[in-house]
């Protein structure tokens, strides 16, 4: 029985995670280079060391 990688991604709530037009899906707009996307794209970056986390209301609070 093969086991299943369950590492829980959090790229959905991060501030470069975004939709993109000409691929039609949402893809990661950081700038790596050239090792830290190898790193990521193997897994064995561990957590992205460039994750923040986008808060939509953030934005709305200023405002007021």
């Amino acid at each position: 029985m093969e086991s299943v990688d369950k590492r829980v991604s959090r790229c959905d709530s991060c501030v470069y995670y975004d939709y993109d037009e000409w691929y039609g899906e949402y893809v990661c707009r950081a700038d790596l280079d050239e090792d830290e996307s190898v790193d990521f794209l193997q897994g064995s970056a561990g957590q992205c060391p460039l994750y923040r986390f986008y808060d939509e209301y953030k934005s709305v609070q200023k405002q007021n």
